[in-house]
């Protein structure tokens, strides 16, 4: 990713992001923890465990920390415990991103240093495609907000750049092209490289 960051403060899209995802993970049944997503690196199990890995890295680069200490797909959550593994982890990075001073301290997310709000712009973009992601799986309403996914469309197109992609720093898959009655949150999950075609049924 570039070093972009808007100016705004992006947490009030991430604490929507982050209740939209929330609602998500308590409507996931037992038998679809097994189920494809359309991230080919995870199932729902694997989504989920990953899906709170990403809050636990937030809170750890907000309070100075290597990211990589958390591991990318956390796997010792019950698999009736992702809703309040998920809803901790929010309290607990909250707890350090209250801090308004953050948004313009230097940080160092996977994607390298920038200001605490450019982070926070990465988690988001990441919190909503994943969340498409999970929905698309299991079946429910992929499409958030079209207040939120519209301005985290906007902030991935000047954080994300469209070529070149792959790698550490830009760890994307090529744009997908959207269809024609894509809503935001699939446009999102589009330039994001994800595309329903890895989904079942698709």
């Amino acid at each position: 990713m570039t070093n972009t960051a808007t100016h705004t403060d992006p947490r009030p899209l991430y604490r929507d992001a982050l209740t939209w995802v929330s609602e998500l993970i308590d409507e996931v049944a037992a038998d679809q923890l097994t189920l494809p997503t359309p991230c080919t690196e995870f199932d729902v199990r694997r989504l989920l465990g990953h899906l709170v890995a990403t809050v636990e890295r937030a809170r750890v680069i907000g309070a100075g920390g290597e990211p990589a200490t958390i591991p990318l797909v956390l796997t010792d959550i019950p698999d009736d415990g992702y809703g309040n593994a998920y809803r901790a982890a929010t309290d607990r990075m909250w707890s350090v991103w209250n801090d308004d001073t953050l948004l313009d301290t230097e940080v160092t997310p996977p994607w390298g240093a920038v200001p605490g709000r450019g982070a926070i712009g990465g988690y988001l973009n990441e919190t909503l495609v994943h969340g498409w992601d999970l929905a698309v799986a299991t079946g429910q309403n992929a499409e958030a907000a079209p207040e939120l996914a519209e301005a985290a469309l906007s902030m991935a197109r000047a954080m994300i750049p469209a070529s070149p992609r792959g790698g550490d720093f830009i760890p994307f898959d090529e744009v997908v092209e959207s269809s024609v009655d894509a809503g935001p949150t699939e446009r999102l999950a589009n330039w994001s490289g994800h595309s329903r075609k890895t989904s079942p049924g698709q």
